[in-house]
């Protein structure tokens, strides 16, 4: 079908931001392809892993989109979304991050998680605005790092908000009314938050351990 029976967005909120630095690893990619000009990047979610959306990521002409698809015009870069996708990658950024080894990749930062069965006992993570670059690299740490790690216990971290370089998040499933929850946050995840962000001046535990409810942060004043 042609791309024009898709919903096409250029002045919306687009589904799914690409930043500067993943737009242009994107289009050096692009460029070693035939028929280049032609090619949108194509970002679908494939399935779930360890309570986390997996992707695939890929290069197709945006006049393959069919009834349902969303097609974002960010200059001469199109992304599609297909329809199936759309909820799923709302609010997500696609991003360009350098490992610690100087690596480099395309890396999806999603506020969404699956509604599934294996989340049972796990609190909804946090509306946060990911526009802001520290939170999109906390979130990054948490899902790489940190929650495949206390996954095995049935844990989760989230995070909650951060202000003024202070990152506060809220544990949930098998960290929430744990005796060893403060350990887990001293001693493993700020330790992996320091070391990818190391301008943060406190990691806080805002989780209300005894009942499952979050009532203890409020935002600074201003």
């Amino acid at each position: 079908m042609m791309a024009g029976m898709s919903e096409v967005r250029d002045d919306r909120r687009p589904i799914l931001t690409v930043t500067v630095a993943a737009r242009a690893s994107v289009l050096d990619a692009r460029a070693g392809e035939a028929d280049a000009p032609s090619l949108a990047l194509w970002l679908e979610i494939t399935g779930t892993r360890d309570d986390a959306y997996s992707y695939d990521i890929y290069f197709r002409s945006s006049a393959d989109a069919e009834v349902g698809d969303v097609v974002q015009h960010n200059d001469d870069l199109a992304v599609v979304v297909p329809k199936g996708s759309i909820d799923g990658l709302q609010g997500a950024v696609l991003d360009f991050v350098i490992d610690e080894e100087g690596e480099g990749g395309l890396v999806v930062v999603n506020p969404n998680t699956p509604a599934d069965s294996a989340r049972s006992g796990l609190a909804p993570p946090a509306t946060v605005d990911l526009s802001d670059p520290i939170a999109q690299q906390v979130v990054l740490v948490l899902e790489k790092q940190v929650n495949p790690s206390i996954a095995v216990h049935g844990g989760r971290a989230d995070l909650v908000a951060v202000e003024e370089l202070a990152v506060y998040l809220r544990l949930s499933g098998g960290c929430q009314g744990c005796g060893m929850a403060k350990a887990t946050l001293s001693q493993g995840i700020e330790v992996m938050l320091r070391e990818a962000i190391p301008e943060l001046t406190a990691v806080v535990d805002v989780t209300d351990h005894a009942s499952g409810a979050n009532p203890f942060y409020e935002p600074a004043p201003i």
